[in-house]
Parts: structure tokens; sequence; C-alpha cells
């Protein structure tokens, strides 16, 4: 995986994030041994528990449901305050470095816009 987001429902394999080098992947980890069935050499794993992540975990799986029917997606969705805790965020370590920058970047932008705004109005 090189970029983008996507939501896991089913089992993964092992040795799963070998090789992800961008993009951001949601775990559902019902069993909760996820971090044993992956590589963590090159990534991050996190609770769940923002409401950004919820959002976004949200609006896919209802997109997942609508699509195809899934009977996981629809339970997962029918309970989501209880199953929202049971997801991992996979993010890769040199991914997340690059996110960092460009947000640091993006505010000193923002920054210098509305220092220039108070100067020339």
């Amino acid at each position: 995986m090189t970029g983008g987001t996507v939501v896991i429902i089913g089992t993964t394999g092992y040795n799963f994030a070998a090789g992800m080098s961008g993009g951001i992947a949601y775990v559902y980890d019902q069993t909760e041994i996820f971090q044993t069935r992956c590589n963590l050499d090159s990534v991050d794993l996190e609770n769940v528990h923002l409401k950004e992540d919820g959002e976004i975990l949200y609006s896919l799986l209802e997109k997942h449901y609508l699509y195809t029917g899934s009977v996981r997606a629809k339970g997962i969705l029918d309970d989501f305050e209880n199953h929202f805790p049971l997801f991992v965020k996979v993010v890769p370590i040199e991914y997340r470095k690059v996110l960092d920058r460009m947000k640091r970047s993006e505010g000193r932008n923002a920054e210098a816009i509305s220092a220039t705004e108070e100067v020339y109005v």
C-alpha cells in the first residue's frame, strides 16, 4: 500500500503491512491479537479514539455496506459506539513524518499569509 485509506473488517494474514510505505489502514481487531499478525518494522499501531477517525471509519463502512450489503459492516454500523474502539490504526512511520512536516508547513504558510494581511490591510 502506498497511499489512500483502507478499512479491513475481515481477518488479516500474517505479516500485514510488510512493504506498506504510505496510506492509512484501519483494521477491525475483534480478537485483539492483530499486533501479533502485523509486521511492526515500519509501521506504528494506534488505538482509534479521535472523532476524525470515527467519522472516516463510519463513512467508509457505510459506503461499503451500501455497495456490497455486507452483513459484517452493517453489524458494526448498527453498534458503532461499541465497535469503534476495536479498530487499530496502522500508519507507516515515514509516512507519518511526511504528514507531520506537511502540517507544520501549512501552519507556517497560514501564519505568513495572516502576517502579510495584517501589514498590508
